[in-house]
C-alpha cells in the first residue's frame, strides 16, 4: 500500500483534465507538478504484466494521461495534448507552459514499443521535445537496459510503480542517436520483393512502410520502403532465429506468458534453425559476403568505401547502443592499439557513427559471456550500403530493434538496395546504472572528431522523419514554430 507521503509525491507526477482534454474548463491549480508525466503503456506486452500495469498507473494518475498504445495511437495522443498546451499558452496559460516545460514521457513495452514512440517524438520535430524513460515488458529489452531501467520485467504492483516514478523524477537526460534506413529494389517482373512479416507486420514496425508516390525518396518503377531504428538492424541467421520466434508466438500467443518462457523459446529455436550448428544446417551461398556487397562511409561528407567480411560470417549487426539480444555488448570497448591502428572507438550512443559487428555463428556469439568478450569489429561508419544482387538465395532474412522479416532476394539482374544513415537525436532518460556512454560525459573516453551534422536537405523533408507520427498534423491556427 501507499505510504503516508505518497499522496503529495504523486502530485508531483499528475496531469489535470484541462491539459489533457481539449475545450475543457480551466482549473484553478495551486500546485505545479516537479516531473508531470504522459505514459504509454502496451496492454499486450510482458503477457498480463502490460494490462495489469496498466490499471496500477490509471490507479495512481489522473487516467486520462495513462493511454494504451493499442487503444489509440501514440501519435495522436500526443498530437492533441500539444496542440492543446499551445492553445493554452496563446492564452497566457502560465500553469499550461510549465507542464510544458518539464514534461517526461514513460513508456512501457517491448523495444518495438519503445521505438514507435521515439519515432512519434523525433517526427515531431519540437523545439524542446520531452525526454523518454522506458518500461522493460518485452523479451530483449535492450532500450530499457542501456539507460539504466533494467531488463527484468517489472512489478506491476502501487509500490513498484511509485518507486519508478521516482527514479523517473531523478533521471538525468541523454541524447540518442536515430537512424534513417532506406530499402529500394525494381518492381519485379514477377513475382515480389515486398517484405513479409511472420504472419502480419509486427505492430512496432510503425515507420516501415512503401513511401507514396508524391515522396520525394520514390523513384519510378522502383518500390522503396523507408523507416528508422534506435538500437540496431541486423541480417542473416539471428534474425531468422527471430523470424521463428515472431512466427511461433503469433501463431501460439498462449504459450508467451512470462519473460522466462520467451527466453526459453528463443533459445530452444535457436538450436532448431541451426544456429549452433551452422556449418551443417546454413548453406555457405546463405554467408552474408555471398549475399551482398557493403559499403561504408566512415566520416560525415565522406566518401563510399568497400567494406571486406570474411566468407564465414553469417550474420551481421549495425548497433547504435551497447545492448544486443538481452544485454551483451557485441563492439566492447577496443583497445589502445585498435583504437589507433583501424580508428575505432568506444561505442558512443551520439557520436553519429554506427558499430558494425559480424558473427559466424551461436558459438561465436558465447565470446559475450567473457568479460571483454565481443563479435567480429568491422566497422564505425556514418552511413551503410548493402546492395543484394542476384544469387544463389532467393531470400534474407532482416531485423530491426528486435522485430524481423523475411527479404525476397532478386531473381533476375535487378539490385535491392539497402542503405542506413544517421537521422537525428532525441532525449532519453537514463539512471545513475546507465551502460550507455555519451560524447558530452566528461567521464567518458575521449569522443572521435566530428564534423558539424549533416542536414540531408538535398533529400529533401521526408528523408528527416521515420514516419511514424503520420497522422500527426498541426492545425493551420496554430504556429508549430511556438511548439516547444
Amino acid at each position: 500500500m501507499a505510504n503516508s507521503n505518497s499522496e503529495f509525491d504523486l502530485k508531483d507526477f499528475r496531469i489535470p483534465d484541462y491539459i489533457l482534454v481539449p475545450e475543457s474548463e480551466v482549473e484553478a491549480v495551486s500546485y505545479v507538478p516537479e516531473c508531470p508525466v504522459i505514459v504509454f503503456i502496451n496492454s499486450k506486452s510482458g503477457g498480463q504484466l502490460g494490462g495489469d500495469l496498466l490499471i496500477t498507473y490509471r490507479s495512481l494518475l489522473n487516467e486520462k494521461q495513462v493511454f494504451d498504445v493499442n487503444q489509440e495511437a501514440p501519435d495522436k495522443s500526443l498530437s492533441r495534448i500539444y496542440v492543446n498546451l499551445e492553445k493554452l499558452k496563446h492564452s497566457e496559460d502560465d500553469f499550461a507552459f510549465k507542464i510544458q516545460e518539464r514534461l517526461r514521457i514513460i513508456v512501457a513495452g517491448g523495444d518495438g514499443t519503445a521505438g514507435w514512440l521515439l519515432g512519434v517524438v523525433s517526427d515531431l520535430k519540437l523545439s524542446q521535445p520531452p525526454p523518454i524513460a522506458t518500461v522493460p515488458l518485452g523479451t530483449g529489452n535492450n532500450l530499457p537496459f542501456s539507460f539504466g531501467w533494467g531488463k527484468k520485467n517489472p512489478g506491476t504492483d502501487s509500490r513498484s510503480v511509485e518507486s519508478f516514478l521516482g527514479e523517473v523524477k531523478k533521471a538525468k537526460e541523454m541524447k540518442i542517436d536515430s537512424w534513417h534506413f532506406l530499402m529500394r529494389m525494381k518492381a519485379p517482373k514477377e513475382g515480389s520483393c515486398d517484405p513479409i512479416a511472420p504472419l502480419e507486420l509486427p505492430h512496432s514496425l510503425h515507420a516501415f512502410h512503401r513511401v507514396s508516390e508524391t515522396d520525394s525518396l520514390n523513384m519510378e518503377g522502383y518500390h522503396t520502403f523507408r523507416g528508422g531504428f534506435w538500437n540496431y538492424f541486423s541480417m542473416g541467421m539471428d534474425a531468422q532465429v527471430s523470424y521463428a520466434f515472431h512466427t511461433e508466438r503469433k501463431l501460439h500467443p498462449e504459450k508467451f506468458t512470462n519473460q522466462l518462457v520467451n527466453q526459453g523459446t528463443y533459445a530452444r529455436l535457436g538450436c532448431t534453425q541451426g544456429w549452433f550448428a551452422a556449418s551443417l544446417f546454413h548453406p555457405a551461398s546463405k554467408n552474408i559476403a555471398q549475399v551482398a556487397k557493403i559499403s561504408v562511409m566512415k566520416k560525415v561528407g565522406g566518401h563510399w568505401e568497400e567494406l571486406k567480411i570474411s566468407n564465414s560470417i553469417r550474420s551481421i549487426v549495425c548497433l547504435n547502443l551497447p545492448s544486443f539480444s538481452g544485454g551483451f555488448n557485441p563492439w566492447g570497448t577496443p583497445n589502445a592499439r585498435r583504437r589507433r591502428d583501424r580508428d575505432l572507438t568506444a561505442p558512443f550512443v551520439d557520436d553519429r557513427l554506427i558499430e558494425v559487428v559480424g558473427f559466424r555463428d551461436a558459438w561465436h556469439g558465447l565470446v559475450l559471456l567473457a568479460p571483454k568478450g565481443h563479435g567480429t569489429r568491422l566497422a564505425q561508419a556514418h552511413r551503410i550500403r548493402f546492395e543484394f544482387h542476384k544469387g544463389s538465395a532467393d531470400h534474407t532474412f532482416m531485423r530491426i530493434d528486435g522485430e524481423p522479416w523475411k527479404q525476397p532476394l532478386p531473381d533476375d539482374d535487378d539490385t535491392v538496395m539497402v542503405e542506413i544513415s544517421h537521422l537525428g537525436q532525441v532525449k532519453m532518460l537514463a539512471t545513475d546504472n546507465c551502460k550507455s556512454k555519451s560524447c558530452e560525459d566528461p567521464t567518458s573516453p575521449p569522443a572521435p572528431e566530428t564534423e558539424e551534422p549533416d542536414s540531408n536537405e538535398e533529400e529533401g523533408e521526408e528523408w528527416k522523419k521515420f514516419g511514424a507520427a503520420e497522422t500527426f498534423r498541426i492545425p493551420d491556427d496554430v504556429d508549430i514554430s511556438q511548439l516547444s
